[in-house]
């Protein structure tokens, strides 16, 4: 198996871009991966955007996104509320939005959603984040649900059994809202960072996969 730095030779900080649909999907989709970049390097600089929140979750993203960024050298958190499940519907609202995003920075990394993903919210970010951003290296993340669109990634990050343990610990403290669904448990999250593990062969077990569609190297 292939192996590359995903921030090989920097000097100076390292841009993340990180966008979600919901208020919790960034932290399923690649909060370890976030957790671990920030404990290697020492300065890295985060864009965190909600894409669509209301209510009760806008304060979930917004104390979440701090409790992930912690590390962060640099934080700018950004929660919006187009309305959840009618993104196609009001896809010219938030096209605007992605273009004000790209007017204010340039990412070395950008996490999103993936392009198969079944849910229409999420496939349309990922669709204007492809669109918005030509020129930059994208990971899209995976997020499991009821649906059944697990596919087939390309690229893994592997994880040790504390970062895993604080990822589901955070999101499990912060989304109190969720914990109704039967799929928001801990032993759900775990599963899929333990199969990603096994697909990659992670040393320490666990690992976050994503789908990377044009790198350079």
């Amino acid at each position: 198996m292939l192996t590359f730095d995903l921030a090989s030779r920097r000097t100076g900080a390292l841009r993340l871009l990180c966008i979600g649909a919901h208020s919790d999907d960034i932290e399923i989709g690649c909060g370890g991966t976030i957790l671990r970049l920030l404990s290697e390097h020492a300065h890295t600089e985060v864009q965190w955007v909600v894409v669509g929140s209301s209510g009760e979750r806008d304060q979930e993203a917004l104390a979440s996104a701090e409790s992930f960024l912690a590390d962060a050298t640099k934080r700018d958190v950004v929660v919006r509320n187009f309305k959840t499940s009618f993104f196609p519907y009001v896809g010219e609202g938030i096209k605007t939005f992605f273009e004000e995003l790209k007017a204010k920075s340039s990412p070395d990394i950008i996490f999103t959603h993936a392009r198969h993903d079944l849910h229409q919210d999420h496939r349309l970010i990922s669709d204007l984040t492809w669109n918005t951003y030509r020129n930059h290296l994208i990971l899209e993340y995976e997020i499991l649900k009821y649906d059944g669109d697990l596919g087939v990634p390309n690229l893994f990050v592997h994880l040790d059994g504390a970062i895993c343990e604080k990822k589901i610990r955070l999101i499990m403290n912060g989304f109190k809202t969720q914990r109704d669904k039967d799929w928001f448990t801990p032993d759900a999250f775990q599963a899929l960072l333990r199969l990603r593990g096994v697909e990659s062969k992670a040393p320490d077990k666990y690992a976050e996969a994503f789908y990377c569609r044009k790198v350079v190297v």
